[in-house]
């Protein structure tokens, strides 16, 4: 571990530390009918610390949503410190996230959304969870390509957390990350793909000066009803969107 990256931990957990104060005094006791909005606008309050941890000041395109689905492309766990840093969001994200330290911790006091994609019966239970908050009147950001990648390309969407806005006539809006490293490899040491194992990923990251990256936002008009058609004109819409 570089000096660095042991500082920036050692500041990280600071962050969490506070964290936890702010949620107890903020969120934790909010009325059950408010509390997924508490819940997003303290993720949003913890992103933009966390962010600052990394050195990130990220550039943005584009009107930035406020309630509606969010579908973006998915290059790492970063994605969620990213987006949540500029607006507050509910996340639909897998299971696994909830056992990761630190990451996992922040994105189950938030209100993160889990899917058990071995399980096909939970889909439904995830669908009705991303309905409620539509509902609402949040922002659900979800990560239609089901896993991350090195961001070379937006791999193709699965269409199963679409129902909702099928049926709800929702706002759909489009985003796509980018991130760059000036003393590094972005596509390795910020996208999380592949055989990356969490801590020892992070531990590197942190040991970074900075992380560069872009979200560009887009809007989306459905033209379709049927949901495989709706996912292939998301990716369509997500990979269209320039990043440079």
């Amino acid at each position: 571990m570089t000096l660095r990256a042991a500082g920036k931990l050692g500041w990280f957990l600071l962050q969490v530390a506070g964290n936890c104060g702010n949620y107890l005094f903020t969120t934790a006791f909010v009325p059950a009918k408010n509390k997924r909005r508490a819940r997003a606008a303290w993720m949003h309050r913890c992103a933009r610390r966390h962010l600052k941890i990394f050195g990130c000041v990220p550039k943005i395109f584009g009107e930035i949503p406020a309630r509606g689905l969010l579908v973006s492309n998915h290059l790492s766990y970063f994605d969620i410190l990213l987006i949540g840093s500029v607006t507050p969001a509910v996340f639909v994200s897998k299971a696994d996230v909830r056992g990761w330290p630190l990451i996992g911790w922040l994105t189950k006091l938030s209100g993160t959304v889990f899917i058990e994609r071995a399980r096909r019966s939970h889909v439904g239970a995830v669908n009705r969870e991303i309905e409620s908050a539509l509902a609402d009147d949040l922002l659900v950001v979800v990560f239609p390509e089901g896993t991350s990648s090195n961001g070379e390309t937006v791999l193709p969407f699965r269409s199963s957390l679409l129902e909702p806005v099928l049926r709800g006539g929702q706002e759909i809006h489009v985003s796509r990350i980018r991130y760059e490293l000036t003393d590094g490899d972005a596509g390795n040491e910020v996208c999380y793909w592949g055989d990356h194992s969490f801590f020892p990923h992070l531990l590197n990251l942190l040991g970074n000066k900075s992380v560069q990256a872009q979200l560009r936002f887009g809007s989306f008009q459905s033209q379709t009803d049927d949901r495989k058609e709706l996912a292939a004109q998301l990716h369509a819409a997500v990979a269209s969107l320039k990043v440079s």
